[in-house]
């Protein structure tokens, strides 16, 4: 269904329905996004401060079938928050919506506003004496509405779960500009279809969230982190099973680390080094106790005696310091860093079986050898079965060398992922970068029943139009 632009003559109509100053000309930041591959349109940025004006605006829309782009943070790695191409949009940011509207500690629930910046939110569960475990590197400028718009990962999934593990319930505006409220602190609601999940992920292509509850958890009494050397992606995974034995529950994060990514640590952020040398393979490991469990560096030690005793592990540090713990954190941070200084010719967030972890790295490198001469850096959350496997030039060389290949070699890692029943898009989310890979490696039928609820919900397709789905 053709759209219409959001052209003068509807951003007037919609001045006049919203409170002074609530509409702007778009600046460059609501039109950029972090890798800069596209640059958006939009025919102005709206920017409400309440429920009731999203729903206001999201009804001027349907009514003039006017696009309209939901944004967070601008953070988002898969083109989700701009469109291209087509009509100019409607921008909508819910920047000005960032209220603490409950605390509730002993329930273990925050509710917030869909603009919170995940940091900010982070910060009120500490200071109720909880944790909110949502943890990303963008964390100090997305915001908790995209977060769960994406379905967010992070680097706490193992224990925690994704944003969706997170969240009781949420306020949402719907694409005729009803509202939504679903904003319930309940752990238990089986009064049919659960349209809290189905919003969660769906990109702002069925709704707009707005607010939400949040699961809040006890703040772990003792934290312990190590950076240990291991010999295969394979032995990596051995490690992470022993440490699930002997810490189970306990085991907040299990990051994988290769060699290619120290090196470019070497060749970009120098200062930023691994205490044990340029190990084949590292993994970062921390752990969170309650009181009475016992030191976390003794528990870490008898992982460490465990594994090196298997043949597992070869060397490793333990955090004795906060300082410490920051310093062993702060290699893996820096890893994307020195990504984007070199340029990836394609990145890919990508999930596989655990058991299939190993076998994907065997084969990777090879296939893409045979398309050309790059550097692979493969390092992520390993616990979750979730790699960040992005290919690189060779050294010396741009990734303007290698545009002709930039979708051979996207196909070349996906094609691998699907042969070992895995996803080409693990915690990022489709957007509308992989709109293509959804139609070659999805599900027929989930795609036939993706299509009907966005029909039931969004018929005029306004809703972040072409993201997800072909519009």
């Amino acid at each position: 269904m053709m759209l219409n632009p959001a052209d003068t003559a509807f951003v007037d109509h919609l001045r006049g329905l919203l409170p002074e100053g609530s509409l702007h000309a778009p600046e460059p930041r609501y039109l950029e996004e972090p890798r800069g591959r596209w640059q958006g349109l939009a025919g102005a940025v709206a920017l409400p401060r309440t429920v009731d004006e999203v729903a206001v605006i999201v009804r001027a829309c349907a009514e003039a079938r006017v696009g309209l782009v939901p944004w967070g943070g601008g953070t988002g790695l898969v083109g989700g928050q701009l469109m291209s191409e087509g009509p100019a949009p409607l921008v909508l940011s819910l920047e000005r919506m960032a209220a603490v509207r409950g605390v509730y500690p002993d329930e273990n629930v925050l509710v917030v506003e869909a603009g919170m910046i995940l940091a900010d939110v982070q910060r009120h569960a500490s200071a109720a004496g909880r944790v909110f475990p949502l943890a990303l590197a963008s964390e100090g400028t997305c915001r908790i509405g995209g977060n769960l718009s994406t379905n967010a990962g992070g680097l706490n999934v193992l224990r925690y779960g994704n944003a969706r593990d997170l969240c009781l319930g949420i306020e949402a505006v719907l694409p005729d500009g009803s509202v939504f409220n679903g904003l319930k602190r309940l752990r238990k609601d089986n009064t049919g279809y659960d349209l809290r999940h189905l919003l969660i992920g769906a990109e702002g292509t069925l709704g707009v969230i707005t607010a939400a509850s949040l699961r809040l958890f006890p703040q772990p009494q003792v934290v312990g982190t190590a950076l240990l050397a291991v010999e295969s992606p394979a032995a990596a995974l051995k490690l992470l099973a022993l440490a699930q034995e002997r810490l189970s529950g306990m085991v907040s994060a299990f990051e994988l680390i290769g060699r290619m990514g120290l090196e470019f640590l070497a060749e970009k952020i120098p200062e930023v080094k691994s205490p044990i040398g340029m190990a084949e393979w590292l993994v970062l490991i921390e752990i969170g106790l309650p009181a009475g469990f016992g030191s976390a560096e003794d528990h870490l030690s008898g992982l460490f005696e465990a594994g090196l005793a298997a043949g597992l592990v070869s060397d490793g540090v333990i955090a004795a310091s906060e300082g410490q713990r920051a310093g062993l954190w702060r290699i893996r941070e820096a890893i994307p860093e020195a990504n984007r200084m070199i340029g990836a010719v394609s990145s890919h967030d990508i999930s596989v079986p655990l058991g299939m972890v190993a076998e994907f790295i065997a084969k990777g490198g090879p296939r893409l050898a045979a398309l050309g001469d790059f550097r692979v850096n493969c390092f992520g959350h390993l616990g979750d079965g979730n790699l960040h496997y992005n290919v690189f030039p060779a050294f010396g060389r741009s990734r303007k060398d290698y545009e002709h290949l930039r979708d051979a070699v996207k196909t070349c890692v996906h094609d691998l992922v699907a042969e070992l029943d895995g996803s080409m898009s693990a915690e990022h989310g489709l957007g509308r970068l992989k709109v293509d890979d959804l139609e070659r490696y999805g599900d027929p039928g989930k795609i036939a029943a993706m299509r009907a609820i966005k029909a039931a919900l969004d018929p005029l397709g306004i809703m972040n139009p072409g993201a997800v789905l072909r519009a």
